[in-house]
């Protein structure tokens, strides 16, 4: 009975040793994740890039009318899914934006997203990892 509980212990030592000296994954990647954005809005073709690095993103973008603007985002790392927030100041009458969006590892240097900008409109993204 007691070499019974004196390997049990012994195994579980030995497997919680091993899990805690595994590489995890890294919280935050320092090379950018760049992609491009084709959307549309009111009829219009819009289009955008963009680039996430340390959990943040910069996107530039065209909206209707020649609009022309910059968006900061901020990115949920989750380990399939990265929803995303962010806020913009686009050229002419156009102002401030707000978007939003979600982007999903399809390969592991692949991924591909949808999203929303109050300017631009719905979106679709194509990006890779490096």
């Amino acid at each position: 009975m007691k070499i019974a509980v004196i390997t049990k212990i012994l195994l579980t030592s030995i497997s919680l040793l091993t899990l805690s000296f595994a590489p995890g994954q890294a919280s935050a990647q320092l090379i950018p994740q760049p992609w491009v954005s084709v959307g549309g809005k009111d009829g219009d073709v819009t289009y955008a890039v963009g680039a996430r690095a340390l959990n943040f993103g910069v996107e530039v973008g065209t909206g209707p009318d020649g609009a022309t603007g910059v968006d900061v985002l901020k990115f949920i790392s989750l380990p399939v899914i990265s929803p995303y927030v962010g806020v913009g100041l686009y050229s002419g009458d156009k102002g401030v934006a707000v978007s939003g969006g979600v982007q999903v590892s399809a390969t592991d240097n692949v991924f591909v997203g949808a999203g929303y900008n109050s300017i631009r409109g719905f979106n679709g993204q194509l990006g890779i990892r490096f």
